[in-house]
């Protein structure tokens, strides 16, 4: 009887074991390489929030906020805080929280004003928020620096992956529309230059063997009428211009904002390997009237349902990689798969 009780025991414990999500600190991801990353943007604090359950379900060591994190849109500090602490507190987020290390960068929404740049007034004030929302230290240097970018590096020498978070709102310049397009801006810059001169010490002096590169708003996509990069064609071209000078391996881009998910794919000289861009947008909403738009380095479809990101590598000999846009009930929506 004994033997019985114990042997059914085991089976109990083996299966709350298999159901538990992993418990991953910052000090796991420097001696553990980095195999699952999860990422996603434009969540409303108000609104259900479906996607953590299945989230949780692919186990991401990682969890990146890729901006419009919350819906802040204010210049009163108070109700900023205050919507941070509605999406903090809310239950699933907080297992996701016990289970991942969680990072991230801002977009407009939750930088403060719609579309905004660096003439936003309380951007100071705003940036201390949401470092708060990310726990982040207050003895790091996010905290003291203009500016909400960041780097981080996991995993042991010789299987690390960089995370480096571009902030696209607190430098860059003002963009004017004429009949509801954008006019591009030829001369005004995205990232402001103590950021440009910081994102190339961390490309040329980087070990890693990965390198993700996070911005609130899409980087290779080109025609279609919102923000993008492409807004700034001499910004967009130095950033792909600083890849391939670094000889950076690995890269990847990450975007939000636009609710909706695609992957794209671009081909620049000098850079060994073809670059992708996953843009993962939205988690509470979706532009569920966008049936398509152009996007010539679109590789698959357009996607307007409720999204997120996952990126899957493998270390075992070849380095493979795994993109991943996953919806509703852990749906598979799209995946490519490829090696470095």
């Amino acid at each position: 009887m004994y033997l019985k009780n114990l042997f059914a025991f085991s089976i109990i414990v083996v299966l709350v074991n298999a159901c538990t999500p992993r418990l991953t600190t910052s000090s796991d991801l420097r001696t553990e390489p980095l195999t699952q990353i999860a990422f996603g943007s434009c969540s409303h604090e108000y609104d259900p929030q479906p996607l953590w359950k299945p989230i949780l379900k692919n186990r991401p060591q990682l969890w990146m906020w890729l901006g419009d994190n919350i819906y802040g849109d204010t210049h009163d500090m108070s109700v900023m805080k205050q919507k941070y602490d509605v999406q903090k507190n809310h239950a699933d987020y907080q297992k996701l929280a016990a289970s991942s290390t969680i990072i991230g960068i801002w977009d407009d929404h939750d930088y403060g004003i719609n579309d905004g740049g660096k003439a936003y007034a309380k951007k100071e004030e705003s940036q201390q928020l949401m470092l708060d929302f990310l726990d982040v230290p207050a003895g790091s240097e996010r905290r003291t620096r203009a500016g909400a970018y960041e780097s981080y590096t996991y995993g042991p020498e010789g299987k690390q992956v960089k995370v480096i978070l571009l902030d696209a709102r607190y430098f860059r310049d003002t963009l004017m529309k004429q009949n509801k397009m954008y006019i591009p801006n030829e001369t005004g810059t995205i990232l402001g230059e103590a950021q440009w001169q910081w994102l190339e010490k961390e490309l040329t002096n980087s070990k890693a063997a990965i390198h993700l590169i996070a911005s609130g708003i899409q980087m290779i996509p080109e025609e279609h009428i919102y923000e993008k990069w492409a807004n700034f064609p001499q910004e967009r071209k130095r950033l792909f211009e600083l890849i391939s000078s670094t000889k950076a391996p690995g890269v990847i881009l990450l975007s939000g904002d636009r609710h909706i998910a695609e992957i794209s794919k671009y081909t620049y000289p000098g850079v060994a390997y073809p670059l992708y861009e996953v843009t993962a947008s939205g988690l509470t909403h979706s532009a569920t009237n966008n049936k398509g738009e152009p996007n010539r380095y679109r590789v698959g479809k357009l996607m307007n349902v409720l999204n997120f990101g996952v990126i899957t590598i493998d270390w075992q000999q070849l380095l493979n990689v795994h993109l991943q846009i996953r919806g509703e009930k852990n749906k598979l929506l799209q995946e490519e798969k490829f090696q470095f």
